[in-house]
């Protein structure tokens, strides 16, 4: 793909303007989708957090849970950051009875895992062999465990909260789906959406 990917922010719910200018900056087109016609005009998408089980119920509301999880499974590109992390693995723990994801990633994503809305905290980690950054957590998930065809891309530790386990998956890459724990589009640091956006390019 030479021309600037066109990608949209799912706009259920969360930071979606923070995202549309995230991936401006790194060179992309953006724009937020909220129904089929709109999901069908874009090359990739960018599943913003929120709350798992809301942005859940509201793209069943929008008749959009069958048109992602088709356009993922024909291998649209996909960027999943907190509750998105959550919407693109094929399994959670943690969930409330019934909750669906749109599935992709092989791996398990424990829900609110680093704790409650007062245990959000920051960290500096290593993304991608990119050098540190800042990263946000807020009521994040972490990945309990990945299949084979998973790259794990970035882990973390907030402070002494789970030293005993040591540090957790927050950033994984399988094929064209991507996800973090942490919310790159709050501190100015586009190298998350950077890296996505190379990624859209291939495929």
């Amino acid at each position: 793909m030479t021309a600037a990917p066109k990608i949209g922010v799912l706009a259920l719910q969360g930071d979606v303007r923070e995202h549309v200018r995230a991936l401006e900056a790194s060179g992309a087109g953006a724009m937020p989708v909220r129904r089929q016609e709109e999901l069908d005009a874009v090359d990739a998408l960018v599943i913003p957090g929120g709350e798992s089980t809301t942005m859940w119920k509201l793209a069943t509301a929008f008749e959009l849970l069958e048109p992602l999880r088709l356009r993922i499974k024909e291998g649209m590109p996909a960027y999943g950051s907190c509750a998105g992390m959550i919407m693109l693995a094929d399994r959670i723990e943690g969930g409330i009875e019934g909750q669906e994801t749109l599935g992709g990633i092989d791996m398990v994503v424990r829900r609110n895992a680093f704790g409650r809305q007062v245990d959000s905290f920051e960290a500096d980690l290593d993304f991608a062999s990119r050098g540190l950054m800042r990263a946000v957590f807020i009521r994040a998930p972490w990945v309990e465990s990945v299949g084979p065809k998973v790259d794990v891309l970035g882990r973390a530790r907030p402070g002494d909260a789970v030293s005993e386990a040591g540090d957790r998956i927050v950033a994984v890459r399988q094929g064209p789906l991507l996800a973090t724990s942490f919310h790159p589009e709050l501190t100015g640091d586009a190298r998350v959406h950077s890296y996505f956006v190379e990624m859209v390019r291939e495929f």
